[in-house]
């Protein structure tokens, strides 16, 4: 076995691929050889390591330096001072402040402090594409326990006792859903993972499945022997290119191990993993839509029950559960129910994920304990709102989900606050807002994505949701009426009560939830024509203010269509009529002489 003095970890998650970390690695492979480190020092790719926003990002140990943003023309210095001399770069660590002393592990860094991570333990540390890697790191432990020295119902009883509920919607206790599955009858049973992640702004799953494919398949061969299944199958978006590398790489060499297959480490238990590909249609995302994808027909829900634990997958028992539920299962088995269970609240047990967007200084990836509130995770993980800006709400759940708004920032996050607030866990897409954020226009664009990926095939979701989408168009174009507001509210309530499926049950929660918070800018949009927060392109006027105004020109310059006029050094004026509202005067203006109203 090879010994190295230092690793450098850079991460090959997509989000840091988008951002060159490709080049990055390349790099330090180069300088690392040219300089002959080559046996020193092992350039290693991981994947998610959670601070997106700073990406690419690299890590050293033994040091544990954490170095962001960093290009492919800053590796010849890092190799020189770090690498050759002993010498932190401290120009691209993670805050200039940070010694080398304080860089031992994550949790000394800000942004990991309040994270406990479960599900994303070896994200960012290893390897995906090595085997070796994760077996180093505990992994394929837990299938040997369980193969080994617990019997199936042994297995159930622990999740049971764990108090694990499902991470990828309503929050369904996963023990009960296995029991359900092997108390059914049947010789022919499915385990399936959903990994259709379709939510706006939501990467938790697919930064699993980047940075530790191998927890999911070992979960699933662990939920395949405690229900009686053999077959297995990861419905995974085709958008998701790095997790399909690296899921069926994991595959194979899980096969070639005996980890997978037949006779599995020689105990006689046989299971085995195969991928489907989506499309990339939202509704898949539902889980009897998804089971008719995966065998080949349309992709529309049906009426339950019957439910899946019954008749599933060609008709025959399935448990289904998302990346995320399947990624806490290992340590689970190997720490203890009693462990998983201490960690979070009464109801809520273990941790989340949560993909945090939007109006936030860090956008990335976080895991929590549940019971954490959302001050701390938007203002002390997160690192609060950018440019001085006030929080206005947040929304959790995506499309499915409501926003949340300022006055409940302690709000502690679990199933039931979620739920009680307007809103859900979901899969844990976390999208903050600000002071310019109109929460009518929010509303409209989580219904128009809802409405737009509707499968169509009941009524009040295919229809319901298009009358909504049409008032609240309305509105935001000025031309909202008196009694808009309860029909909206009405409309909701009646889909809510009758559509098929979860997803269409669902969709009028942004629009409650906006009525709930936020009455006072819908009743401004109807009854003013107003949009407070000026982001409703009908209702904003532009306007230039004589007393500001020198006459300069430079509105003149960058206006598109020759709405501005006037003479030099003289009051201008705006021609409404020719005014597309492109907000271009009212960023050039170096006076401030342009009111936005």
């Amino acid at each position: 076995m090879e010994i190295y003095r230092a690793h450098v970890l850079v991460c090959k998650g997509t989000g840091c691929t988008a951002s060159g970390s490709e080049n990055v690695m390349e790099a330090f492979q180069k300088e690392i050889e040219k300089r002959g480190l080559s046996k020193e020092v092992r350039v290693v790719q991981t994947g998610c390591l959670g601070l997106c926003e700073l990406g690419p990002n690299v890590l050293i140990y033994p040091e544990g330096s954490y170095y962001c943003r960093v290009k492919a023309e800053d590796v010849p210095e890092i190799v020189e001072e770090h690498l050759v001399k002993g010498r932190i770069v401290e120009r691209l660590l993670y805050k200039e402040h940070l010694t080398e002393e304080r860089l031992r592990s994550l949790t000394d860094i800000d942004f990991y402090k309040k994270q406990k991570r479960i599900a994303l333990r070896n994200c960012g540390l290893i390897n995906p594409e090595v085997i070796e890697e994760y077996i180093a790191n505990d992994g394929y432990k837990a299938l040997a326990k369980v193969l080994t020295q617990m019997k199936p119902q042994e297995v159930i009883d622990e999740i049971k006792k764990s108090g694990l509920r499902g991470r990828g919607g309503g929050g369904f206790p996963t023990g009960n859903k296995w029991q359900f599955a092997a108390n059914a009858k049947g010789d022919i049973k499915y385990v399936v993972c959903n990994a259709d992640e379709g939510d706006p702004g939501a990467f938790m799953d697919r930064s699993v499945l980047e940075g530790d494919p191998h927890s999911v398949l070992e979960a699933m061969e662990i939920a395949g022997y405690a229900i009686g299944a053999q077959e297995g199958y990861i419905y995974v978006r085709a958008e998701y290119p790095i997790a399909v590398k690296r899921l069926e790489i994991a595959i194979n060499q899980a096969r070639e191990r005996g980890l997978l297959g037949k006779n599995i480490l020689g105990t006689g238990f046989n299971f085995d993993i195969f991928l489907r590909l989506g499309s990339g249609a939202f509704v898949c995302g539902e889980e009897t839509a998804l089971l008719a994808s995966v065998e080949g027909r349309r992709g529309e829900p049906r009426p339950r029950p019957p439910f899946p634990a019954n008749e599933g997958l060609w008709g025959k028992p399935t448990i289904i559960n998302n990346v995320e539920t399947y990624a806490n299962i290992p340590e689970i088995i190997l720490k203890g129910a009693d462990w998983f269970a201490s960690i979070g609240t009464e109801r809520s047990k273990g941790t989340k994920v949560f993909a945090v967007g939007g109006k936030i200084n860090n956008t990335g990836l976080v895991e929590i304990p549940m019971g954490t509130t959302l001050r701390e995770v938007i203002y002390e993980i997160g690192g609060g709102i950018p440019n001085g800006k006030k929080f206005k709400a947040v929304q959790t759940g995506g499309p499915s989900g409501g926003c949340i708004p300022a006055s409940l920032l302690d709000m502690p996050i679990e199933y039931d606050t979620l739920t009680q607030a307007g809103s859900m866990m979901g899969s844990g897409g976390m999208i903050v807002m600000d002071e310019d954020n109109c929460m009518v226009d929010i509303a409209k664009f989580f219904l128009t994505f809802t409405q737009d990926e509707s499968c169509g095939k009941c009524p009040p979701c295919r229809i319901g949701t298009k009358r909504m989408l049409e008032i609240l168009e309305r509105i935001t174009n000025g031309e909202g009426k008196e009694g808009d507001i309860e029909l909206l509210e009405n409309l909701a309530k009646s889909i809510k009560a009758s559509a098929l499926c979860g997803l269409g049950q669902t969709a009028p929660n942004p629009v409650l939830s906006t009525i709930r918070y936020f009455r006072d800018e819908y009743e401004a949009h109807i009854k003013e024509k107003r949009c407070p927060a000026g982001a409703c392109k009908a209702l904003i006027h532009y306007e230039v203010m004589a007393d500001k105004c020198r006459g300069c020109g430079l509105c003149v310059k960058v206006c598109p269509t020759g709405a501005i006029s006037g003479e030099r050094k003289q009051p201008h004026v705006i021609d409404r009529e020719k005014c597309i509202k492109c907000n271009s005067c009212f960023d050039r203006c170096p006076f401030g002489a342009i009111a936005r109203a």
